[in-house]
């Protein structure tokens, strides 16, 4: 059967169907984020504390990322991803009536436990019905899906945490997904190119283990692992310090700084579309210094060149998950939801351990202590990426020419 091609209307469905699955995905797993504050000052816990509201949720879904990328080999790729979608949405909704933190973080580990269908099975589904040509382009509307949704249910969040409380907040965000959700569920095609395993536990458990045998798959995980780790050091406590003085900004105009989210939707595609022209290697080389670029331009005190400062960093950080992200999948040998899997169990064990380390850097040193730690990680991720741009110049690595340039 023939791959989906750009241009074609089946590529155009698919592109919204999961642009609108990672909507709802990163609205709902972020849905806490600029209502930190409100959380710290409901219960009376620090920021580092309050923080473990999307840790918690981060920790849970990496865990079953494993789960959900092995459970689709066996039974197929658009039944895990619509499932987790309706389920998360659901429990988002749950969650908003929770009455003490603790069962508010119970109710996150459950959202972080049914969201890992989507993330799990989508780059694998796109690498296996997406023409090779096209995926750069379709795997970067996929992840500026991602982006916007998380921008939208920040902003979303924090005007409704404003105006309202931070338990509406939740409900909004989980009914928007919910819609979002069946959107998806209506236009997504099924799989053609998908065949589907019988449920051996021992097979898919060695299968999983074996992704490690390629040194250019394990780099990418720790890329992976670093830029997720820095992404959600700088935005889980840049609301805290634009509450302060001499910014003292609303809620709801913190909730606005996040439509800076939208450099990553362009970010995403653009840059997918020149690592297919120019190479995988050199545009997530450049993603990264950008990022490195936007992160030490935060350290301003002028508000404008702090939002400068955060939209550089947004456009680097999404330009290089995209490329990451796409690599993986076109990189496994075999069963390609597992490889992408681990990426992303990668991805967000950094977010869960970014998020909480770098809390502690900002409870001790402020905001010079979250960009100092920030910068840490992505000079580590640049001599990373620099020693997978040797790995890649073997081709048993990197069989048939999937992980070269």
């Amino acid at each position: 059967m023939s791959y989906i091609q750009r241009g074609t209307l089946t590529f155009k469905l698919t592109s919204f169907a999961l642009f609108a699955g990672g909507f709802s995905t990163f609205a709902i797993m972020w849905a806490t984020q600029p209502i930190l504050p409100d959380i710290a000052k409901t219960y009376t816990i620090s920021p580092a504390a309050s923080s473990l509201s999307l840790s918690s949720t981060t920790i849970a879904l990496a865990i079953s990322l494993l789960i959900a990328g092995s459970l689709s080999e066996v039974f197929g790729r658009k039944r895990i991803m619509t499932l987790s979608l309706i389920l998360s949405s659901i429990f988002a909704i749950l969650t908003a009536f929770a009455p003490s933190y603790h069962l508010l973080l119970f109710g996150r580990i459950l959202q972080g436990i049914s969201l890992a269908g989507l993330p799990a099975v989508a780059m694998a589904y796109l690498s296996e019905e997406i023409d090779p040509r096209s995926l750069g382009m379709a795997m970067g509307l996929y992840i500026s899906g991602n982006s916007v949704g998380g921008m939208t249910g920040r902003i979303i969040g924090g005007i409704l945490a404003d105006y309202f409380n931070w338990h509406i907040a939740l409900i909004g965000t989980g009914v928007l997904s919910l819609c979002f959700s069946f959107i998806f569920w209506l236009i997504l095609p099924q799989s053609t190119h998908f065949k589907p395993q019988k449920l051996n536990i021992k097979k898919l458990s060695h299968s999983l283990l074996s992704q490690f045998k390629r040194p250019g798959l394990i780099y990418l995980f720790i890329i992976g692992f670093l830029l997720m780790g820095s992404f959600i050091s700088l935005y889980n406590y840049i609301g805290f310090q634009l509450i302060k003085p001499p910014y003292s900004l609303s809620q709801t105009l913190v909730g606005f700084i996040f439509i800076v989210y939208i450099v990553g939707t362009f970010s995403s595609t653009w840059m997918g579309i020149l690592a297919d022209q120019y190479g995988k290697r050199r545009i997530l080389q450049l993603s990264l210094f950008i990022l490195l670029l936007g992160v030490c331009v935060t350290l301003g005190t002028d508000i404008w060149l702090k939002i400068l400062g955060i939209a550089i960093f947004t456009y680097g950080f999404f330009a290089g998950h995209s490329i990451a992200s796409g690599w993986v999948g076109k990189a496994a040998h075999h069963d390609k939801a597992q490889a992408s899997s681990l990426y992303l169990f990668s991805y967000y064990a950094g977010s869960s351990v970014g998020g909480t380390v770098s809390g502690l850097f900002y409870s001790h040193f402020g905001w010079f202590g979250v960009v100092a730690m920030v910068i840490l990680l992505v000079v580590i991720s640049i001599c990373v990426s620099l020693r997978l741009g040797i790995i890649t110049k073997h081709p048993s690595n990197f069989p048939n020419g999937t992980g070269m340039s």
